[in-house]
């Protein structure tokens, strides 16, 4: 089953998604206007809104009336990740996403950094509109445990004694957390039991583990024309991602004094030696060894949930996250 195939059951509300998401980009700033709609053209998966309505559908919510919460409680999702990734490509001074150049490469760091602004601030006043005290919540405290995950991992930036625990903490908090977030929100509109909303949100957790663990992978071993962005951006910017930190542990002295090097400095001219390493000490095995790990988790976790196409495409969309090349 291929992507497109695996979201089928809720393809055409993801074109009601994408008019809620034209639409409320709209403002009477030129440039809001021009960065926003450049952001919108480069494309990406729109993964997360996705998970949120294959979560509502396989909860149930699909038999209930009156679904324009869900196609805006979607977009809202989708508004908070590109936020992130614009605040995040001028944190990391990122110049490639997705095969073309960031929006603070085209346009600068400071439009790149308020128009992530505009957009938080976007998503807040349609998260408002819902009138939803659970949802608020849960968004509320996904924020801010993202903008949390982002200050730890700053702080670890250069830093080779990072350990795996502290690593998968970051990932937890700062990827992780929309897509556990995303997924508890499909049950929060369906009305689910506690159970079987904590069960979502488990399920969203581990396949977000799972995506960001095989990220770390594919900035070793990826092509660079399919994961659209520059081979070994994570050890130019000084980033001890898991291949790293598993190379320093099990490799040979001279391969782990290498890798810390990196580390510590930063820059692509170690990439072929820490390449080599990586390649040499079976860290992108264990790394996705581990990320495999995440998906079966995510599979039980929804166990409990009733036979449907959405639980399928839920299924599905587990296994894709540690098989995929982008």
């Amino acid at each position: 089953m291929n992507f497109l195939s695996m979201l089928a059951p809720v393809a055409g509300e993801m074109e009601r998604v994408d008019a809620v998401i034209r639409a409320r980009l709209d403002s009477d700033v030129p440039l809001v206007r021009e960065v926003a709609q450049y952001i919108v053209a480069s494309g990406g998966k729109r993964l997360r809104p996705a998970l949120l309505l294959l979560a509502a559908g396989a909860a149930g919510y699909r038999e209930k009336s009156g679904r324009s919460a869900l196609f805006q409680l979607a977009a809202v999702v989708e508004f908070i990740h590109t936020a992130t990734l614009l605040h995040d490509d001028v944190v990391d001074e990122s110049q490639l996403r997705r095969g073309r150049s960031t929006a603070n490469a085209a346009f600068g760091n400071a439009a790149a950094v308020l128009v992530g602004d505009f957009l938080y601030s976007r998503a807040f006043q349609m998260m408002v509109e819902l009138d939803n005290m659970r949802v608020m919540q849960v968004l509320a405290e996904a924020t801010n445990t993202i903008a949390g995950g982002e200050v730890l991992q700053l702080m670890g930036s250069h830093d080779p004694e990072v350990s795996e625990e502290r690593y998968l903490e970051v990932i937890r908090r700062k990827t992780a957390k929309l897509f556990e977030a995303a997924a508890r929100l499909g049950g929060v509109l369906a009305g689910s039991a506690p159970d079987l909303e904590s069960g979502l949100a488990d399920y969203g957790m581990h396949v977000g583990t799972a995506f960001q663990l095989v990220d770390d992978v594919l900035d070793y071993s990826g092509d660079q024309a399919s994961i659209g962005k520059s081979l070994g951006d994570d050890l130019a910017e000084g980033k001890p991602t898991l291949p790293l930190i598993y190379a320093m542990r099990s490799g040979s002295a001279e391969q782990a004094a290498v890798v810390r090097k990196a580390i510590a400095e930063g820059g692509r001219e170690d990439f072929p030696r820490v390449h080599e390493a990586i390649r040499a000490s079976g860290a992108l095995d264990y790394a996705r060894a581990a990320a495999h790990r995440e998906a079966q988790a995510a599979r039980q976790a929804i166990a409990p949930l009733p036979a449907s196409e959405y639980k399928d495409s839920l299924l599905e969309l587990a296994s894709f996250s540690v098989t995929r090349s982008n």
